[in-house]
Parts: structure tokens; sequence; C-alpha cells
């Protein structure tokens, strides 16, 4: 059958359940939860999937991971749509949960609407049946690395290996039976149809450190004690001195904060903390900064005489998109709606754990217009749910329809084209390193 025929009954499947996606899209907002605590937006994924699309998923995939399986005609690739299940802290959101803060002010509510409505599109219209290979709907938790000291307990608990969804995802091989993945994402102060193609972003390890400094009177016996939050200050100088090394072309980041600055103020601080990520465009430049900011937080506390304790932990991978499936995503978007603007969003400094899942297959994470305000911030809202969920989720079960008929011959192009930069096996080797490295 036609692609342009296949393509056009997906897009009618999807327009015929506009109202059920935006229900769901606005049940999760409803409803915002954490990180590894997505247990109500979970239970609405597994529902939906079985009510609408006709799938019995996997459920408690790295804790609250929802994957269901439309299989297709023949055998063939296995294509991945996926769809964050957590939101984001922003406790001056009005629409932030009263008692956690957290608010689908990232826009995750619409990603999981996408991935949905791309498999109501396949499902509804019969079209996954004219496939050579499977499409996989995959709720993933956990994207927002964030309530790190939570994390950390459910690592001692033994509930999780990585703190981060996807990598967890990956350590548990929920993705060893897909050959290629797609998301999209939410763009800022985009309230027109709207498609930025970007091909990197910055991945990043997280660090928590702590100064070990000498209670003494701060007034009357400064000199018997150990500031060590003069220890802190030095360390920041010491990283802000490198910054003149850092190259352009690296995307080098790094953001500390200071969590704990002392017990009271009459005392000189004994014990001083800070959070901090490095951030870059590629591992070497994560690998080779990462180090050099540990030795100036240690010099900080040498200079002083206070204790430097460094705690690193795996973070996210840089983001490498595949340039022929961005293609098709490019191409798609247009046949849905011809008016489209189509942006180059070039390298994008913040992170996604998408990059972990890029480095295993080819991958691609484009950010769509439709909506108004920066993300994280109270001001992000969806201003044009069918700009950005309905047509996203048309041109994403569209270029499925390119991938997977005739044989699957344009698939199987792009995985021969684009081998793997890390195996499984390689991949968790490089996590496992960095932590405490």
């Amino acid at each position: 059958m036609e692609k342009e025929l296949l393509k056009k009954r997906v897009c009618e499947a999807i327009d015929a359940s506009a109202d059920k996606i935006k229900d769901i899209a606005n049940r999760i907002y409803a409803e915002p939860e954490l990180g590894f605590k997505e247990v109500k937006t979970a239970a609405k994924v597994k529902s939906f999937m079985e009510e609408e699309i006709g799938i019995a998923p996997q459920t408690g995939l790295a804790i609250n991971g929802v994957k269901g399986r439309l299989k297709g005609g023949k055998p063939g690739p296995t294509v991945a749509v996926l769809g964050e299940l957590d939101a984001i802290g922003c406790p001056e959101s009005p629409d932030a949960d009263p008692n956690t803060g957290a608010a689908h002010k990232c826009g995750h509510n619409l990603q999981v609407a996408t991935m949905l409505a791309t498999g109501m599109g396949l499902y509804k219209s019969g079209v996954i049946k004219e496939l050579a290979g499977d499409c996989v709907l995959f709720g993933v938790p956990a994207e927002e690395y964030v309530e790190i000291t939570y994390r950390k307990k459910l690592l001692e608990e033994g509930k999780l290996h990585y703190i981060g969804g996807k990598s967890q995802l990956i350590y548990e091989g929920a993705f060893d039976d897909v050959d290629m993945a797609m998301m999209m994402h939410a763009d800022k102060e985009r309230p027109k149809p709207t498609i930025s193609i970007g091909s990197s972003s910055n991945g990043f390890v997280g660090k928590n450190v702590q100064y070990i400094g000498k209670v003494a009177h701060a007034g009357d016996a400064p000199f018997e004690g150990i500031n060590a939050l003069n220890a802190a200050m030095l360390g920041l100088m010491g990283i802000n001195s490198l910054r003149e090394t850092f190259r352009e072309s690296d995307h080098i980041r790094v953001h500390p904060i200071i969590t704990k600055g002392g017990d009271i103020v009459n005392s000189v601080p004994a014990d001083v903390r800070m959070e901090l990520y490095v951030r870059a465009g590629t591992m070497k430049a994560i690998d080779n900064t990462h180090k050099k900011v540990d030795a100036a937080l240690k010099a900080g506390g040498d200079a002083i005489g206070a204790e430097t304790i460094i705690e690193t932990l795996p973070g996210m991978f840089p983001l490498d998109c595949c340039e022929r499936m961005n293609e098709l995503f490019i191409e798609n978007s247009k046949l849905v709606n011809p008016s489209v603007a189509v942006e180059d969003a070039g390298h994008f400094g913040g992170s996604t754990d998408m990059g972990d899942v890029s480095h295993l297959m080819p991958a691609i994470h484009p950010y769509v217009g439709g909506t108004v305000g920066l993300l994280h911030t109270k001001g992000f809202a969806c201003v044009d749910f069918s700009a950005c969920v309905l047509d996203t989720a048309k041109s994403f079960a569209c270029m499925i329809v390119d991938l997977l008929c005739d044989e699957a011959q344009e698939a199987k192009e792009i995985i021969k084209n684009n081998p793997p930069i890390l195996t499984k096996e390689e991949y968790i080797a490089k996590m496992d390193a960095y932590f405490n490295a």
C-alpha cells in the first residue's frame, strides 16, 4: 500500500482521537509527580494503553516506567517513542502540587500525550499491521536530575543502580529490544507552529562536596577554628580561575551552589556543603574538566587546613542526534503542516538523558512550538495543543511509516549507517567509573 495513504490514515486516526489525547495530557498535568515517584502518572499511562491502544504494557521498569509494544504485521526493527513521566520542582506555579512543589513546567505531560497519540494513530488506523517492525510506546521516569539525597537512598536500598531514569532503564535491559528511538520536547517562547532541530546537547556529571573544618567561637577564638566556609569560597574561586581554560567548542558549564554554609553565625563554620554540575558537549571534555574542578575544590580545603570530600555521581551523556532521522522528522512535519517554521537549534547547553539512549542507538529529540514562557518557570504553558502535540504525533507516526514500510528498508539503512557510539556494556562501565571518580 502506498505510503501516502498509510500516512493519511494515521493522521485521520489521531485527529479523531484528539479529545482523548488532550484529556490525558490535562489529567497528567493536574497531578504532577517528581522522578521515581510517578505512581499516579504511570497508572494513567498504563490504563490509557490498555483501553485506547489495545496493549498490555510492562510496568515497574526503573520503578515507574511503562512500556507497551505495538506489533507490526511482519518482523523488523523496533522504533520507540518516548514520553517522560516526571514533573519539575516549580513551587511558585499556581498549578504546583502544594505538598511537593512539583509542576509540569517542562512539558513532560505533552511528551506523554504525544507518545500515546502516536500509538493511537498507528493502532486505530490499522496501519501498524501494514509495517515490518514494531513500535514501542515508552513512558520513562525521572528525567529531571533532582532530589539527589532521596535517590541516593534508593541506591542504598538496592532499588536503583543509577539515579537517572533512562540510565536505569538501560542498566535493567529495557532498551535491549529497541533499535531506534525518538521523543519530542516542548520549546520555550514559541507560540506558533515551530520545530527546532538540534544535533547535540551537553552531558554532565554531578558532584556533592563537603568541607570539614573545626568549630570554634567566632568572636572569642576564631584562631582555634578551621573555617570550612572559607575553604569553600577558595574552592569556588579556583573554579572561576579555571574558566579561561575552557574552550568555547567544548560548551563547558560549571555551576555550583552552597547548600549548607554553616550552623550558627557565632561559630566558625565546620561543615559546609555544595552541589554542582560539570557540563560539556563531549564525554572527553567532561572527563578532562571534572578532574580540574576536583583539584580546584581540594586546593580550597588544603589552603585552610580543612578536609575536602568530593563525591562524583554519573549524570547524563551528551545528546548525539541521528541526521537522517532529523531529516525524516522535518519532511513529515512539513507534510502534516506545510506552514510550520523549521529552525536550526544547533547545540543545546542543557542536558537530557536522551543523550544516554543516543549513545546506544539512532535517536532524535526535536523541540516543538505551541508554547509560551521559559521552561522550568511558572510562565511556561501550552497555547496551541494541535501544534505541540497532535501535529508532532502525526509527524512521528508518519515517520514510523517511512521507517517500517517497504520491508523497513529505511530503518535498516539508518541502523547500518549509525552504529552505536558505545555498546551497552561499555556504557555501563563508563557510568560505573564515575562513582567516586
